[in-house]
C-alpha cells in the first residue's frame, strides 16, 4: 500500500484550520489573495481554486512574479492556495512541479489533498465552448509574439490547449480507492445531473463547431462516471464543488451537497474533523 500511495500525488496541510473552495478566477490572482487575506482576513486557511485559474496566457515569469508580490501577505496570514486545472489553463502547469511554491501550487488531476481531517480529490478539465474562436484568434495573435513564441515550449503562452477535457483515470482511481476515503471533491465541471443542465446561448458556437455538443456531453459523462465509481466504492462524499459555469447553485443530491460556484465565489463551512 505504501508503494501505491507513492504513485498518488497527495499533499497534507497539517497547519490548516479551515478549507475554502473558490470558483473560477480567470487570472485575477492578486484579487483572489487580497480577498482572502485582507477583505476576509482569513488565517491558517487552505483555499482551493476549482479551475480556470488563468495559467498559460502569460509567460511563466508573470506567475512567478505573482508569488513574489504576495509572499509576505500569504506568509503572515499562514494561508495556502491549491490550483485545480480548468479548460482555460495550460495543463503543463498542473504537474505539481512547474508551479510549486511554499504557499501556492498547481496540482495534477487526481491529486488528493489532506487537510482538517478531510481527504479531498481534485480533478480538472472541461470543454471551451468558444474553442473555435480561441484557435483562430491565437493563429492571428501569435505573430505579434513571434520573437518570443516557441511552439515547442510546453509553457508558451496561448489561448487554447487541445487536451483541455477531463479524463476518467481508472488506474489512479483504483490506487486512491485502496489508500483513501474521499469525502470532499473539487472539479472544474460537474456530473450531468447537476446544473447547468440547460444549454442556452450555444447556437452560434454549435454552428461553427460541429463536434461541440458531442464533446460537451462527453465532458459531463466523465464526471458522472467519476461520481458513480466513488459512490459504488463506498467513499463517504459530503461535498462536491465545481466552477466553470459562472453561476451559483447549491443542492443536496443523494446526500451530497453539490455547489456550483460563480466567479470568485467562496464556499466555506467544511467542518474540522479529527481522524
Amino acid at each position: 500500500m505504501d508503494k501505491d500511495i507513492n504513485r498518488i500525488f497527495s499533499l497534507s496541510y497539517t497547519e490548516a484550520k479551515n478549507i475554502v473552495v473558490c470558483g473560477d478566477i480567470h487570472g485575477d490572482f492578486n484579487k483572489l489573495i487580497y480577498k482572502m487575506c485582507v477583505q476576509y482576513q482569513m488565517k491558517d486557511t487552505l483555499l482551493v481554486v476549482a479551475g480556470d485559474c488563468g495559467f498559460g496566457f502569460e509567460q511563466k515569469g508573470y506567475y512567478e512574479n505573482i508569488v513574489r508580490q504576495n509572499s509576505k501577505r500569504m506568509n503572515e496570514a499562514n494561508n495556502w492556495i491549491v490550483f485545480v486545472r480548468g479548460n482555460h489553463d495550460n495543463p503543463a502547469y498542473f504537474d505539481g512541479v512547474t508551479f510549486k511554491h511554499k504557499r501556492m501550487i498547481a496540482v495534477p488531476d487526481y491529486s488528493v489533498i489532506n487537510a482538517c481531517g478531510h481527504h479531498m480529490l481534485c480533478v480538472g478539465g472541461a470543454i471551451s465552448i468558444d474553442r473555435s474562436f480561441r484557435i483562430k484568434e491565437w493563429n492571428r495573435r501569435k505573430f505579434i509574439f513571434s520573437k518570443s513564441y516557441n511552439q515547442d515550449d510546453l509553457l508558451a503562452r496561448n489561448l487554447y490547449w487541445p487536451d483541455e477535457q477531463p479524463v476518467l483515470d481508472k488506474t489512479q482511481l483504483s490506487l486512491i480507492n485502496q489508500s483513501y476515503k474521499i469525502d470532499l471533491i473539487v472539479t472544474h465541471t460537474a456530473p450531468s445531473f447537476c446544473e447547468l443542465i440547460v444549454k442556452n446561448n450555444l447556437d452560434y458556437w454549435v454552428n461553427v463547431d460541429d463536434s461541440l455538443l458531442i464533446d460537451m456531453k462527453k465532458e459531463r459523462e466523465v464526471m458522472t462516471q467519476l461520481y458513480e465509481y466513488l459512490v459504488e466504492n463506498g467513499h463517504p462524499i459530503t461535498n462536491w464543488c465545481y466552477g466553470h459555469f459562472h453561476q451559483s447553485w447549491h443542492s443536496s443530491i443523494n446526500g451530497i451537497m453539490f455547489s456550483m460556484l460563480d466567479i470568485m465565489e467562496f464556499k466555506s463551512g467544511f467542518d474540522y474533523r479529527q481522524i
